[in-house]
């Protein structure tokens, strides 16, 4: 006789064994013809990069002649999904691509709602099934391919067979090595939703994958990394997802040894031709709010000869599979022509030669230019657009000859440059290609032993591994950035005092990006703060900026953000507190009345070459009608900072002369960067016109006459304790290089080094307080978090240290004991500025001891900078404690 309990375990086992033959047998199969959608999260949409299981797919089943299109999208969630303005006029909803299999990969960043986020999720997730169930398409008169977006019948449209599947979001991993804990973080929740996801999918009858159990089991398993940064995956982790994916779908596959990577390649530049059209840059001419008048004029064409040939690479892809062989050359000669583009520019265009456009400038008494660069002598520097400086004194500049954007069939192949002056002559006479087959790298800033670089939409880590200055490793980083504009895109790259990377979008962009954190996301122009080595990515400013193109610091690591297109410039730290989308930070005052616009670049004068009364003085470009390099004298005002305008440092009088960087050079010369265009404006001409030039870009040098040039310092060739010495010198640029130096190497070797030169130091006198300041920073570029040096220099003597070292505390909030205690003893400061910074730091929280603690901020003199933080900081507190309360009350309910 059989006992209840051997009952129930002969129960179990037919049940596991039930499911590891639905495992083997697979849970769906397509049909021939399928075509297949895949939509979701950054999980999904990274798949296109890497392309292992698209290959598997074609690979699996080459007679069903299967189409697949990714349309996943950094941090999309169920019902939450941001695009700009219009974009579902692109012609790429589900009626518009007709699907008859959905991958549908939700979940991760539902997960953060918690365990008492679940039952709306499910909810949510259950009305999502029964609407792809639901669909309906237009009849067969549809066009299928068609640039023009085709609207869903209303009436008697027949229901179309589409099937979906539910598959799970992947584990976290954990990265010791680097401080992520997104596994220990992030994996309770996941597992949670994961489950969830298992019993909507059985109750609706819809197949289900589930990927986290694997994946965690993996991350057990294997002894390297698999994901970058703790939630994505890497190459090495795409390969395997992608097996398991295929099989968790299909079945056990059988054993094969045919190479795959014909196929891989095929399937990858099927799906980049997919990306140029599904992620166009420029969407807000294509088919957005400025469509009209240019972008009906061209774009029609140019789209609708895209989409054939995606269509024709389907084609070779079915042949790979099929073991036929296909011309190297992809024949895309029956896809279309484009639209032939008048121009509109009514001025006659010359393109004046170097020394001409040398003559037309106009300086101050004392001052002297020269053509450092040009595309005379490199001819790879066309379109010039952002640079920095290296080590060891090269510069490094992006170059963007495919502006304003792709053109179907013609490959881009934009750059990176290093360009030196190797016999100190005062003109580069060396030029290598970093980089290359980059798209509208709009930005660019060295760290952590490589270039972080705009790939608009994406942001990029691109490095070289074996000392030939040539890139062999290019890493999607981040991703999720819109694209609404190419001139609004990624862009003012800056890395900040602790190592932290600043960059900035504008005004048309719909921006969501996913972190270990979870899901961020802004609309209508941002600056951003992204910390590579924790991986933390947030908004550091919402605000509707029209075009911020400009960001740089002083000695204190107080901030300047410059916008572009308004001519607007402001002071960071009043406008830079934590809020919650969707709310924006409201009008701020300027610290300096505005002369011209569009600005574009900006940095402050901190060069020995440069004269005595010009020290600390605001330096900003602009391109169109006052073309050249405006001046400020800052003057301190209380809380923030005031500017007067004093004689331009630069004026030109070529038309053809686009200031759009300006940076000190380690020689103390200021480097000007000449995009160089007749032509400029998206919104005044169509982007195709013409008279857009490609191939023209200069570099200028900006001297003073009776001062002798700065000593350039290889910070790259210094040794650690050298490095450190280096931290006392005058030039800002100096010592932004050896901090970022420090922060590339090793931090064991790093910190003891820096824990000497602190215990060093022992007056109140400003430099040791400044020298303090520096190596604390250090200490934030390795995330190495020490409160001791914190509370030494919150305690200094000067308030500029005090304000810098709240800064601090603000971001290491999260690694020390009771940081509101600290921000109160700030709070209650003599100096104005410091209590600015602990109303800002008081933003990041969201309970009512921190709303209470900015109210005590009350009892001292208000200004307009103080009363406009206090303001927004109590706001977004408030809005916290009502929605943790609201939550608290639904978790008792349930």
């Amino acid at each position: 006789m059989i006992s209840g309990i051997q009952r129930s375990v002969l129960a179990l086992l037919v049940f596991f064994s039930s499911i590891q033959v639905l495992m083997a047998q697979g849970v769906i199969a397509p049909n021939e013809g399928d075509k297949v959608v895949i939509l979701g999260n950054t999980l999904a949409e990274r798949m296109q990069y890497f392309n292992h299981w698209e290959t598997l797919l074609h690979h699996r089943f080459p007679e069903k002649k299967l189409v697949v299109r990714n349309l996943g999208w950094s941090a999309d969630a169920i019902d939450t999904r941001l695009r700009s303005q219009d974009f579902q006029d692109h012609g790429h909803t589900l009626v518009d691509h007709q699907p008859n299999l959905i991958l549908a990969m939700f979940g991760y960043n539902e997960s953060f709602a918690g365990e008492a986020g679940i039952p709306e999720f499910e909810e949510k997730l259950s009305k999502f099934v029964d609407e792809i169930k639901a669909l309906k398409y237009p009849s067969q008169s549809f066009k299928r391919g068609s640039y023009e977006p085709q609207i869903q019948d209303k009436e008697g449209a027949p229901k179309h067979d589409v099937r979906v599947v539910l598959i799970s979001p992947i584990a976290s991993e954990d990265l010791p090595n680097r401080g992520i804990t997104a596994g220990t973080d992030n994996n309770t929740n996941l597992e949670l939703y994961t489950a969830a996801m298992q019993r909507v999918a059985k109750a609706k009858g819809v197949p289900f994958v589930d990927l986290f159990a694997p994946t965690k089991k993996l991350y057990e398993e294997t002894k390297k990394p698999l994901t970058m940064n703790g939630i994505h995956l890497n190459f090495r982790g795409y390969r395997e997802l992608a097996k398991i994916l295929d099989g968790k779908l299909f079945g056990d596959a059988k054993a094969s040894d045919v190479k795959l990577g014909q196929l891989r390649k095929e399937v990858a530049e099927k799906n980049l031709q997919f990306f140029y059209d599904y992620r166009a840059v420029n969407g807000f001419y294509i088919y957005g709010g400025r469509k009209k008048p240019f972008g009906v004029v061209n774009f029609p064409a140019e789209f609708e000869k895209l989409r054939k040939m995606i269509a024709v690479r389907d084609k070779r892809i079915w042949k790979v599979a099929s073991g036929e062989s296909v011309p190297k050359e992809i024949d895309d000669s029956g896809t279309g022509e484009f639209t032939e583009i008048q121009t509109n520019f009514k001025n006659e265009v010359y393109i004046t030669p170097p020394d001409e456009a040398l003559e037309s400038f106009t300086l101050p008494e004392g001052f002297e230019i020269n053509l450092w660069a040009s595309e005379k002598d490199f001819k790879n520097l066309e379109n010039p657009v952002q640079f920095t400086f290296d080590g060891k004194g090269r510069l490094f500049v992006t170059t963007m000859p495919s502006y304003p954007m792709y053109l179907p069939g013609v490959p881009v192949d934009d750059k990176i440059l290093i360009l030196e002056d190797t016999n100190g002559d005062g003109k580069a006479d060396t030029e290598k290609v970093f980089a290359k087959g980059l798209h509208l790298p709009t930005g660019i800033e060295l760290a952590n032993g490589g270039a972080y670089v705009a790939q608009q939409p994406n942001l990029m880590f691109i490095k070289d591994t074996d000392g030939d200055d040539v890139a062999d490793v290019y890493q999607h980083r981040l991703h999720g950035f819109d694209s609404a504009d190419s001139h609004h895109s990624l862009s003012a790259f800056e890395l900040g005092p602790g190592g932290e990377l600043y960059f900035q979008e504008g005004t048309f962009h719909h921006t969501q990006f996913e972190t270990p954190q979870g899901p961020e996301r802004v609309a209508n122009a941002a600056v951003f703060r992204y910390e590579p080595r924790s991986e933390k990515l947030d908004v550091f400013v919402s605000y509707n900026f029209a075009n911020p193109w400009g960001h740089c610091f002083d000695k204190w690591g107080q901030n300047f953000v410059a916008d572009a297109s308004g001519g607007a410039n402001y002071v960071g730290a009043a406008f830079s507190g934590d809020l919650d989308h969707p709310r924006k930070h409201p009008g701020l005052k300027q610290f300096l009345v505005k002369q011209w616009r569009p600005t574009c670049g900006c940095e402050i004068v901190s060069s020995r070459n440069f004269p005595k009364e010009m020290q600390g003085n605001y330096l900003l470009n602009n391109c169109i009608g006052f073309q050249g390099v405006l001046q400020y004298r800052f003057e301190d005002d209380g809380l923030g900072f005031a500017a007067e305008p004093v004689e331009p440092l630069l004026r030109s009088s070529d038309p053809n002369f686009r200031p759009v960087d300006l940076q000190f050079g380690p020689d103390g010369a200021l480097y000007v960067l000449d995009w160089f265009n007749p032509l400029v404006g998206h919104m005044q001409h169509n982007l195709r016109d013409p008279n857009r030039d490609k191939v023209h870009g200069r570099i200028w040098r900006i001297t003073y006459k009776d001062n002798p040039l700065v000593e350039p310092t290889k910070t790259a060739l210094q040794s650690t304790e050298e490095l450190l010495t280096t931290l006392k010198t005058y030039e800002d640029r100096t010592r932004f290089q050896a901090r970022r130096e420090l922060g590339s190497r090793k931090k064991k070797e790093v910190i003891p080094a820096v824990d000497k030169a602190i215990s060093e130091i022992k007056t109140d006198s400003e430099a040791d307080q400044h020298l303090l300041l520096e190596l604390l920073w250090v200490k934030q570029h390795h995330d190495a978090v020490d409160v001791e040096l914190l509370d030494r220099i919150l305690a200094s003597k000067d308030a500029r240290a005090r304000a810098a070292a709240v800064r601090v505390l603000c971001y290491w909030r999260d690694r020390i004991d009771e940081p509101l205690a600290k921000i109160q003893t700030a709070i209650h400061d003599e100096n104005p500025r410091v209590r600015l910074e602990a109303v800002r730091a008081l933003s990041f929280f969201d309970s009512q001891q921190a709303l209470d603690i900015a109210v005590e901020s009350l009892i001292y003199d208000q200004d307009v900078y103080l009363e406009y933080a206090l303001k927004e900081t109590m706001e977004t507190l408030q809005n916290r404690i009502d929605a943790n309360a609201k939550a608290v009350s639904q978790t008792d309910s349930n």
